[in-house]
């Protein structure tokens, strides 16, 4: 039979033991293992020093010892443990009798013992007493066998501290990444979703995980076509063993963006695939970009050949040898002639000033100008060129007279009016007018009764080359330089333009500019 006092220790020890198995948090785990060594052996006071990796013991916990003292029990674990088989009793006395002197702290007694994980030695711990006997083979018996246990329980709360500190570190990277990151498991349900994927795609991270990825982003082709349920790389793998997917996604605030995926297989010991993280790109820009090439090739191949082949066609036939035409006919045919020629000199005209925005800039011409005097005189030109259309002159009396380059707004001027009619194919009222805006400002505006424009789109009608994808802008001949040309020569004079505009009820474009000086 084990004495009354020994099985209350192994029961406290076994208790202590379990209650240190299950804590993970590095710091209470060891200042229960402190506090709890300090009671099984009487002490009045604990250190626990860890090993660094680069191999230096330093203190990390302490129980009944003031904090600035600590440091001044640095003999105790210097080069201690290089042979912890021979560390004898009175070299520990003679360390403790100096570092207790150095510290002002009274210390009688030290015991101290090893916390080692096989041949790895993580540690030590330190047992003090102030009074008393001085420990017995039972004490140094006990404290042993619980080292053992606090070994690993240390261990164990040092590898999930680093691989806490990993996870948030990686998380930290994947959150404030610039490119959307999205991770998935092998069945497609969204485990991760990070902000630049919530700022790209409008959808939050509540909404987005915990569903199929396919449901989420739902990645179409531009005939509309489902490119996740017909050709996702994780379901129909391609030949090339290539990840990646990329179609249009239609956001809720009606955008249509195209995102790019590139998935990366993760996998375990036995090569199982355990997820995939998604790389997501905005490729919007780019296919943009692709596109503007061919629309530039599409305007010169299309836009400027229609012009030259009626021209040659006309001067061709006026030509002819073997024909007596008379004025009349030569007078209709040389009108053609002059008409395809200005329209074939607005096209250049237009590309070389798209040419010239982009490489330096608008240069101005400055002068005192009536705004209204120049809308009367575009109004009455536009008109003669339509029968479906009124357009009405609205200015306020005595409408201030503004400093601006009189050929350039008077492009802006045109560019509207002639997108107005082109874009109200019914006909109707279109208004023009000018209205005295904010802080030494005026304001123009031009407002049909067309089509209309989508409110995804209303912010990119001012890009080069863009057009609204619609039936009517696909049918009417035009360049889709236009607005771009209004927006660079506006914003040339400090000014700014914009639209208001809902599919079906017509558009109102706003052009706001200084008062002249």
């Amino acid at each position: 039979m084990l004495p009354d006092f020994r099985l209350r220790q192994r029961e406290y020890l076994l208790e202590i033991s379990r209650a240190m198995s299950a804590r993970l948090d590095l710091s209470s785990l060891l200042e229960l293992t402190l506090k709890s060594a300090v009671e099984i052996v009487a002490g009045q006071a604990g250190l626990i020093t860890l090993r660094r990796d680069d191999g230096e013991m330093v203190p990390w916990a302490s129980i009944g010892l003031p904090i600035r003292a600590v440091p001044l029990f640095e003999p105790l674990w210097r080069d201690l443990g290089k042979d912890t088989e021979t560390d004898a009793a009175a070299d520990i006395s003679l360390r403790l009798a100096l570092a207790s002197r150095a510290a002002g702290v009274q210390m009688r007694q030290v015991v101290s013992l090893p916390l080692q994980i096989g041949d790895e030695l993580i540690g030590f711990i330190f047992i003090f007493r102030t009074r008393g006997a001085a420990f017995s083979p039972n004490d140094r018996h006990v404290l042993a066998a619980f080292a053992d246990q606090a070994a690993v329980a240390v261990h164990n709360a040092r590898l999930y501290q680093q691989v806490s500190a990993e996870r948030e570190r990686l998380n930290a990277i994947i959150e404030n990444s610039g490119d959307g990151v999205m991770i998935i498991n092998p069945y497609r349900i969204i485990q991760t979703w990070n902000k630049a994927l919530v700022n790209l795609t409008g959808i939050s991270a509540e909404e987005a995980i915990g569903r199929p990825c396919y449901e989420v982003l739902d990645l179409r082709t531009k005939q509309g076509g489902s490119v996740c349920h017909t050709t996702c790389p994780l379901v129909h793998p391609p030949e090339d063993g290539r990840l990646y997917a990329e179609g249009l996604h239609h956001r809720a605030d009606g955008l249509a963006i195209t995102l790019a995926d590139n998935y990366s297989p993760q996998t375990n010991n036995e090569g199982k695939v355990t997820q995939f993280v998604a790389n997501v790109r905005d490729m919007t820009r780019l296919r943009e970009a692709e596109e503007l090439k061919q629309t530039l090739l599409s305007v010169i191949s299309h836009e400027l050949k229609t012009p030259v082949s009626i021209i040659k066609g006309y001067a061709g036939t006026l030509a002819r040898e073997d024909a007596n035409w008379d004025k009349a006919t030569l007078a209709d045919g040389l009108a053609v002639i002059e008409e395809e020629a200005d329209r074939l000199d607005h096209l250049i005209t237009n590309l070389l000033e798209a040419s010239q925005l982009q490489a330096g800039g608008v240069k101005l011409k400055l002068s005192l100008l009536s705004l209204e005097d120049m809308v009367r005189t575009s109004v009455e030109k536009l008109q003669a060129t339509t029968e479906k259309h009124t357009i009405k002159v609205s200015f306020p009396a005595n409408f201030p007279p503004i400093q601006a380059d009189h050929e350039r707004l008077r492009e802006v001027v045109t560019n509207l009016l002639g997108n107005a009619i082109k874009y109200s194919p019914g006909g109707g009222a279109i208004e023009v007018g000018g209205r005295l805006g904010p802080a030494n400002t005026v304001r123009l505006f031009v407002k049909d009764e067309g089509i209309g424009i989508p409110p995804a789109e209303q912010e990119r009608i001012f890009e080069r080359f863009h057009r609204v994808d619609n039936r009517l802008a696909r049918q009417t001949p035009g360049t889709g330089l236009g607005l771009f040309l209004v927006k660079a020569v506006v914003e040339a004079h400090n000014g700014k333009v914009w639209v208001d505009s809902a599919p079906g009820k017509g558009s109102t474009f706003w052009v706001e500019l200084p008062v002249g000086q």
